[in-house]
């Protein structure tokens, strides 16, 4: 008997069929077994954010969920925001901005601005920092990454710079 258990999802827009051991979380689910390594795994305690993904159309931390969870779930990686070819606005955002470094903790801000920006009104710099608050960054102090999200969150408000 081999303990594993099936799950059917939906990773960035492909059915995804696979036997998974029950201790499996959904960070190394994404990592090991689908090679979508862009989900990094920091903490291991959901504290830095960087393995957050989108679950149903919302964020999660992805090392504090077993797989089996999302078992029926439709999961958004960083890797179905955009491509080297054809960045997502939030990416192009990231860049123009230089709201990276060393860029461990990108992909997590990447999936939680996209939640951000759709479900929060984001009037002011200090509702950016409130709703990135759970994704830790060791490098760029953050004024960068707010800057992005500014300018983001102007053009979807139709706000003029």
């Amino acid at each position: 008997m081999s303990g594993k258990v099936d799950i059917e999802l939906a990773v960035n827009g492909e059915a995804v069929f696979e036997a998974v051991e029950p201790r499996t979380l959904l960070s190394d689910f994404l990592r090991d077994t689908l090679g979508l390594t862009g989900t990094h795994v920091g903490c291991e305690h959901g504290i830095c954010g960087a393995c957050t993904v989108r679950v149903n159309g919302s964020t999660a931390r992805s090392c504090l969920m077993f797989a089996v969870q999302a078992n029926g779930a439709t999961i958004e990686t960083v890797e179905g925001l955009g491509s080297v070819a054809k960045l997502h606005r939030i990416q192009e955002a990231f860049r123009k901005h230089h709201a990276l470094q060393c860029g461990f903790c990108t992909s997590g801000f990447l999936m939680t601005v996209r939640d951000l920006l759709e479900s929060h009104p984001l009037k002011t710099d200090d509702d950016i920092r409130d709703g990135l608050s759970g994704n830790i960054c060791r490098c760029t102090g953050y004024d960068h990454i707010v800057k992005a999200v500014r300018e983001l969150a102007d053009e979807r408000d139709g706000v003029a710079s």
